[in-house]
């Protein structure tokens, strides 16, 4: 289904400004289609001959919609749209007419011009039409309500019509709420409430007023009410600024444990102020939920920033051991373990700062990396430079994830490019091994410089990682399965176990040693369920 942007762009001649206009239309007329009980269809016009194309189509929520199809995209002309298309010429409401039929619903149009308003505030030429066409099958007595509810959809109408609604959009505000159902207020010029909903009545009396709304100033009632003197001071502004023809933001109440949600528009019908639509909903559990939910997210951040905090007095406690270790193989074994220990930190270290359980991989891995690169036993610089990107991934993978590129790319560096004495007397391949017989293994061009890529994509739900050297390669009877050393094993582990993914372990196309990873992105639904 193309956009209204698209459709307006092929089959019409508006001015950028005229479509952004539309667009603000679109974006807050379901206030109007819910007033008016009716469904609301934006027309644009396609030629000179009276021809119109569907742009926009909105459903009330109060009422049966007229319309079983969608009607956007279609382009009619003739007598159907003859209404639309006395709207557009003379730049007035049109109400006139018998009621039509579509299939067995019977309905009334209504067509009402669409204006933009000149840079000087001046009402411009029509740019578009609103068709308000209600299904007439369950017309019956209008209550009250109803009465209220029509009125104030034709103030908005006259509006649409001199090109002063909808209102400007304030940063940051969406179009969600309140709704007209959640509870509607009606101001006179003087800011005395002339009616107010059921719902508006209840979201009131939770805020502690037990009275009728009728007859009060809501200004001063809403500095009464409100907890917060400075809450109520700018809830009050905000109905005198829309009482003299401007648009505030939302603003929240909170009083006795309960909080309503305000949006206060100004009627100005043919720009003369008659008073203002206040629309409020009682948002008491969202908020309790958003508390719950922030002081969850905080405690989780503060789980993790302790976690890092001791993985590093970890580390550091082995790196002290390591320091009194005489033997060498015991102070390399210790060393790595500290390596192991603080990438694992990083992970920590990232999710202590961030909102969900995901981190941005990314960095992460630019950080290991540097790592790598620094600790590695190796007498060249070993450049190291990653393709493409991780994304976003859950901690459970992220943690295990770092500590297997943590292993490949320490090896990738200290069997890929060991130092002379190493070569001479045991050479090994680029990811950790058994030992081999030092004949076999190949040596690397000293014309190209030491490099290690990492390189990430994601396909179908699995993420593709590949670690690649231009380092000696490996030798022609290396087996992966059979390798005995720690790092390899905690790299098969950590793969096939806790990622539930495969890695390979072969020469790269252009010498050197590549390790190829596949990680499954999405988990099983039954998968972390006890078996029968």
């Amino acid at each position: 289904m193309s956009t209204l942007r698209d459709l307006a762009e092929e089959h019409t001649h508006l001015r950028p400004a005229d479509i952004d206009h539309l667009h603000r239309i679109a974006g807050d007329w379901q206030l109007l289609s819910d007033l008016s009980f009716a469904d609301l269809l934006l027309w644009v016009p396609v030629d000179a001959d009276g021809t119109f194309l569907c742009v926009a189509q909105v459903r009330p929520t109060t009422a049966p919609t007229a319309y079983q199809d969608d009607q956007v995209g279609r382009i009619v002309g003739g007598p159907e749209v003859a209404h639309l298309g006395v709207a557009y010429s003379q730049g007035r409401i049109w109400r006139e007419g018998d009621p039509v039929w579509y299939g067995d619903v019977p309905a009334r149009h209504e067509a009402i011009p669409v204006r933009l308003r000149t840079a000087e505030g001046e009402a411009g030429e029509v740019i578009a039409v609103v068709g308000r066409d209600t299904n007439l099958s369950t017309a019956r007595t209008p209550s009250q309500l109803e009465l209220n509810y029509l009125t104030t959809a034709d103030d908005l109408a006259q509006m649409i019509a001199d090109g002063t609604f909808p209102p400007p959009r304030h940063p940051g505000e969406t179009t969600s709420a309140p709704r007209v159902g959640d509870g509607l207020v009606r101001l006179d010029a003087g800011g005395k409430v002339t009616y107010a909903s059921p719902n508006a009545q209840s979201a009131y009396r939770r805020l502690g007023y037990a009275s009728h709304l009728v007859g009060e100033d809501l200004a001063a009632l809403h500095r009464r009410l409100a907890g917060d003197p400075l809450d109520g001071t700018e809830a009050s502004n905000g109905i005198l600024a829309a009482l003299r023809g401007e648009a505030p933001p939302r603003r929240e109440i909170d009083a006795r444990g309960a909080t309503m949600l305000t949006r206060a528009l100004p009627l100005m019908p043919a720009g003369v102020p008659i008073g203002a639509l206040v629309l409020v909903r009682d948002i008491t559990e969202v908020r309790r939920r958003d508390r719950a939910l922030i002081t969850k997210d905080a405690t989780i951040r503060e789980i993790h920033h302790r976690v890092k905090n001791n993985l590093q007095t970890v580390a550091a406690l082995l790196r002290l051991q390591a320091r009194r270790v005489s033997m060498p193989e015991a102070r390399v074994a210790l060393e790595e373990s500290v390596r192991r220990v603080a990438s694992i930190a990083l992970v920590h270290e990232t999710l202590s700062m961030s909102s969900d359980e995901a981190v941005e991989f990314d960095g992460i891995v630019d950080r290991v990396a540097s790592a790598a690169t620094e600790v590695a036993v190796t007498e060249v610089s070993v450049g190291m430079r990653r393709r493409g990107s991780f994304g976003v991934l859950p901690a459970e993978i992220a943690t295990s994830l770092v500590m297997v590129l943590n292993e490949l790319l320490l090896n990738a560096v200290e069997h890929g490019f060991p130092p002379a004495d190493e070569a001479d007397d045991a050479p090994a391949p680029a990811v950790a091994g058994p030992e081999f017989v030092p004949a076999a293994v190949p040596e690397a061009d000293p014309s190209v410089r030491p490099e290690v890529v990492v390189s990430a994509h994601r396909f179908r739900k699995m993420l593709h990682v590949s670690v690649t050297d231009n380092g000696r390669g490996l030798p022609p009877d290396f087996d992966a399965e059979r390798g005995s050393r720690l790092g390899l094993q905690i790299v098969r582990a950590l793969v096939t176990g806790e990622l539930r993914g495969t890695i390979e372990l072969r020469a790269g196309a252009n010498g050197g040693t590549e390790a190829m990873l596949i990680v499954p992105l999405a988990r099983s639904a039954n998968e972390g369920r006890s078996q029968p």
